[in-house]
This record gives C-alpha cells, sequence and structure tokens, in this order.
C-alpha cells in the first residue's frame, strides 16, 4: 500500500535530520519518492525557528496503526520529545506525520486517516504536490494538486487598489 508522510525539522542541522528519517523510512517498505525540501515559517507556535519540511511515499506492507507506531518510535529514536515540557507545535528534531494510506479513510482513538489537517496546510501540501500531484483524497474527492490550488486561492491577500486620485 502507498503511503503518504509528511516530514518536518526544525531544531539542529534539519537537512541531515530528514535525511536520516527519509532512510529510516527505507526500513518500513520502498521510499518511491521524496519531494525537495522546502524551508517554511513556523504555524500555530510563531515563537521557534524556520521548518525544513519535505514529503515521502512509501510502499509498505504494515497496516496503518503499526505503520504510525513505527513513525512514532523513528521520531522518539532521534531525539523527538513528545512531553509536556515541550510546547505543542513547537519546536522539534523530526516531525513524522502520516497523511495518507492508499485511499484508505479511517477514525480511532490514535490514528485519522486522511490527515484531518492536511488540506490547510501548505507546508504539507506543497512538497506532497511536487511527488504526487494526481494523488486523490479520498474524503474531499480532490487531488493534492487541486487542494494545493484551492488553499491558495483562500489564503491569497486581497488585491491591492489603488486609491483614488486626490482633488
Amino acid at each position: 500500500m502507498t503511503a503518504a508522510i509528511a516530514l518536518g525539522s526544525n531544531l539542529g542541522d534539519r537537512e541531515a535530520n530528514l535525511r536520516k528519517a527519509v532512510r529510516r523510512l527505507a526500513a518500513l517498505g520502498t521510499v518511491t519518492a521524496v519531494s525537495s525540501f522546502h524551508d517554511t515559517e513556523p504555524v500555530g507556535y510563531l515563537d521557534q525557528p524556520r521548518f525544513l519540511n519535505a514529503a515521502a511515499l512509501l510502499e509498505t506492507a504494515l497496516p496503518p496503526p503499526d505503520l504510525l507506531h513505527a513513525l512514532l518510535g523513528i521520531e522518539r529514536d532521534m531525539g523527538r520529545d513528545r512531553s509536556a515540557a515541550v510546547p505543542a507545535k513547537g519546536p522539534r528534531l523530526i516531525d513524522l506525520d502520516l497523511l495518507l494510506y492508499g485511499d484508505l479513510t479511517l477514525q480511532t482513538p490514535v490514528l485519522t486517516l486522511p490527515h484531518p489537517a492536511m488540506h490547510e496546510r501548505a507546508f504539507v501540501l506543497a512538497p506532497l504536490a511536487e511527488i504526487a500531484p494526481s494523488l486523490l483524497h479520498p474524503s474531499a474527492g480532490l487531488t493534492i494538486a487541486e487542494l494545493l490550488e484551492r488553499l491558495h486561492r483562500s489564503t491569497a491577500a486581497p488585491p491591492e487598489h489603488p486609491a483614488p486620485p486626490r482633488p
């Protein structure tokens, strides 16, 4: 099954962190695509360094709960601190989010697929659109490229209008 995974890092050597995480993903199946790395502003909790974000496609036989558990294990092994001492959405060495798992829709106390906020996050959609623009979001019925375009339209600043001439 093809899983889409978002990667992010904003502490330490961000690029090295993402590259290490991609290598670790290979132990869970076959990494078939990795986007370029995108330098982005933090969202939500703003008092932190910029992020480096990417997306990867992974062919895996692991069922979704096991894949999520493995992703959390990679984060933990790489030094991710998920304790209450760290602000939610705060700085992190590595962040791995399971975005899509084929066309599966799932909602459990631990895992929701597709990822419930991916359609609101350009830092997720832009890297994913780079490697899988025609991948279909099973709940929205739109491709990743269409979701990204819709997000860009909804967040675009209104056009500036010149002030009327003064008499």
